[in-house]
C-alpha cells in the first residue's frame, strides 16, 4: 500500500484500483488511508467543488507528506536520481503543499480541476478569499492554459506560481513567480 500510495503521489486517488491490486475491499483501502491520514502520513488533498456550470473531477488527490520516504519508496537515493526520475515534478508538488498547508493552519487547501482540463494545484482559502497556487519545478516556468482558464472559472484575483527562483516576478497582472518561501512570507503578511 506504501509503495501505490508513493506510485500515486499529486494523482488523483483510486481506492478500487487500489483494493484490486492488494486482493482487499475498497472499504478496506479506505480504512487504511485513514489511518495513514490520522498518522500524518499522507495527505488527502480534497476538490474544490463550486457550483459552476462544469463536469469537475470529485476524487481526492493523494500525497505522501514526507518527501523523504516518498523518494525512498520510490528507490531515489541521490539529487541526480531524483532529477531524471519522472516523479521530480510531483515531488515537488507535494513539499510545495506540504510547507504552505503545514504553515497556514487557518486556510483551507484544495485543488481544482476540470473535465476540459482547467486545473489549480492548490487552491488556498480563508474566509472570502482564495488564492490559486501552481507549483513548477522549472526555475522558469510556464503555466499551461488550464491554469489560466481556472483562474477565469473562479475569478480568482490573485495567484502565485512557486518555483526553483531566487527573485519573484510578475508574469501576469496578480500573478507572480515567487519562490517557497516568499510564497509562504507573503501569505502570511497578507492574511
Amino acid at each position: 500500500l506504501w509503495r501505490m500510495c508513493a506510485h500515486s503521489h499529486a494523482q488523483l486517488l483510486n481506492q478500487s484500483q487500489f483494493g484490486s491490486a492488494l486482493g482487499v475491499s475498497h472499504t478496506t483501502v479506505r480504512k487504511y488511508l485513514d489511518i495513514l491520514c490520522r498518522t500524518f502520513m499522507i495527505r488527502l488533498l480534497p476538490p474544490y467543488l463550486p457550483n459552476l456550470a462544469k463536469r469537475l473531477v470529485k476524487s481526492q488527490k493523494i500525497y505522501v507528506r514526507d518527501s523523504g520516504i516518498l523518494h525512498a519508496l520510490l528507490g531515489i537515493s541521490t539529487y541526480d536520481d531524483l532529477l531524471g526520475h519522472p516523479v521530480f515534478g510531483a515531488s515537488w508538488e507535494g513539499l510545495v503543499i506540504e510547507n504552505l498547508l503545514g504553515e497556514l493552519p487557518d486556510w483551507s487547501g484544495f485543488f481544482y480541476r476540470t473535465a476540459a482540463g482547467a486545473e489549480i494545484d492548490l487552491l488556498l482559502e480563508k474566509g472570502r478569499r482564495r488564492v490559486a497556487i501552481e507549483c513548477k519545478v522549472s526555475a522558469a516556468p510556464a503555466p499551461a492554459p488550464g491554469f489560466w482558464n481556472a483562474l477565469e472559472d473562479l475569478k480568482i484575483g490573485e495567484a502565485r506560481i512557486v518555483a526553483q527562483v531566487h527573485d519573484q516576478y510578475p508574469l501576469r497582472k496578480n500573478v507572480l513567480v515567487c519562490s517557497l518561501p516568499q510564497c509562504v512570507a507573503w501569505l502570511k503578511e497578507s492574511s
